[in-house]
């Protein structure tokens, strides 16, 4: 072969690289037409058990959790409690350096026995100067002037008394008892502490009455708080034992509402039982309320509802949902496939959970095949370009 023949064939050889370049993209992004049967992915409608439920985090903490406190000041000096012992009501838990308190009680002593010598001499000159009046000796005012001084010094008296009682009762709260029966969950002072009970009263211990008993406080949206009643059942699960599911029933919804960046949320405590001392204080649970459970009722596919198909693909007009009586609920369309095209057919839904979604009326039952995607499409039905994969 000569130079000038390989040269005279470079533009066919060219045109047919570039021609078989143009069929693979061709064959490669090209929308295929796919035959009527194979358009559609559907799914059955099952007759079975649907439960509805909401989630949300919250924490577990005891029903009753009692902060034992001081009304004194002082050095701690003993501690006979620690971190989960056993107390019983009216136990010694901690003592606190009496020896200011005992000066106080005896200074107030003091001002007692003071306060009594003054109304002895107050006593003393009142019948004195009531004698001297009778005879005419002393005026009606210096009469009236020793019944004054006698009242005061009374007055005077009990109010030594009063400060002296007070002072004992202090010298009594200097040591700690525990008012009720419980479990110590926390001790927030040392030996040789110093607690100062002037502005506010400071938290010593920390006592869970009864931790067979809990609740879980946990934050709903306020979207999802409409649902949600007391007494419904719940479940939950915490991070220590994550294939276990617990039971709890809803307490109490609290109308105190609490705002973060614009987020609302509603506390609810749920009611727990812990027979077997598992859980803890402070464990975070993550909730899931109840809030309807249906039986041996029509479920259709949620992704069925989701279906958007374009306008020529719908024949025929929908076949209204005529609702039951004492029933409301939302209203949705899936899809039936016919060799036509897709044949609309109007619900009437009840509860739905992340998978199906209760048929209260309409044209359906158990056994049909309603169209959840469509081939070349997207799950709410809008076209894909070419090219494009479905995941």
């Amino acid at each position: 072969m000569n130079s000038t023949s390989f040269f005279s064939r470079k533009p066919v050889i060219a045109t047919m690289i570039t021609l078989a370049v143009a069929a693979g993209a061709y064959a490669l992004f090209w929308p295929k037409t796919v035959p009527q049967a194979e358009r559609y992915v559907t799914a059955g409608v099952e007759s079975g058990t649907l439960i509805q439920s909401v989630s949300a985090n919250g924490t577990l903490n005891p029903v009753i959790l009692v902060n034992v406190g001081t009304q004194v000041s002082g050095v701690v000096k003993k501690i006979y409690a620690d971190f989960n012992d056993k107390v019983e009501e009216k136990q010694v838990l901690l003592e606190l350096d009496p020896s200011l308190t005992r000066a106080q009680v005896a200074q107030s002593e003091a001002s007692k026995a003071q306060a009594a010598a003054a109304l002895d001499l107050a006593r003393a000159n009142m019948k004195r100067t009531r004698s001297l009046y009778q005879k005419e000796y002393v005026s009606r005012q210096e009469l009236d002037a020793a019944v004054q001084a006698l009242k005061s010094a009374e007055a005077q008296l009990s109010l030594a008394r009063a400060q002296a009682e007070r002072d004992r009762i202090n010298l009594a709260y200097t040591v700690i008892r525990s008012p009720v029966a419980g479990v110590i969950v926390s001790r927030e002072v040392d030996v040789g502490q110093t607690v100062a009970a002037s502005f506010q009263t400071p938290t010593l211990f920390k006592i869970a009455q009864d931790l067979t008993r809990m609740q879980i406080d946990s934050s709903f949206a306020e979207a999802d708080i409409g649902a949600i009643r007391a007494g419904q059942p719940a479940t939950f699960t915490v991070d220590a034992f994550p294939e276990r599911e617990f039971a709890g029933t809803v307490r109490q919804l609290r109308l105190n509402p609490t705002t973060q960046q614009n987020v609302v949320t509603y506390n609810v405590v749920i009611d727990v039982n812990n027979d077997d001392f598992i859980l803890l204080p402070g464990m975070t649970a993550y909730v899931s309320v109840i809030t309807a459970h249906r039986e041996h009722v029509l479920k259709v596919p949620n992704a069925a509802l989701r279906l958007r198909p374009a306008a020529d693909a719908v024949i025929g007009r929908e076949q209204a949902a005529e609702p039951e009586a004492g029933k409301e609920g939302m209203r949705g369309t899936v899809y039936l496939p016919t060799e036509q095209g897709l044949r609309p057919v109007r619900l009437l839904l009840g509860a739905s959970d992340s998978a199906a979604t209760e048929v209260l009326a309409g044209s359906l039952k158990a056994g049909d095949r309603v169209v959840i995607e469509i081939a070349g499409s997207d799950e709410a039905g809008n076209k894909r370009q070419p090219g494009m994969r479905i995941h």
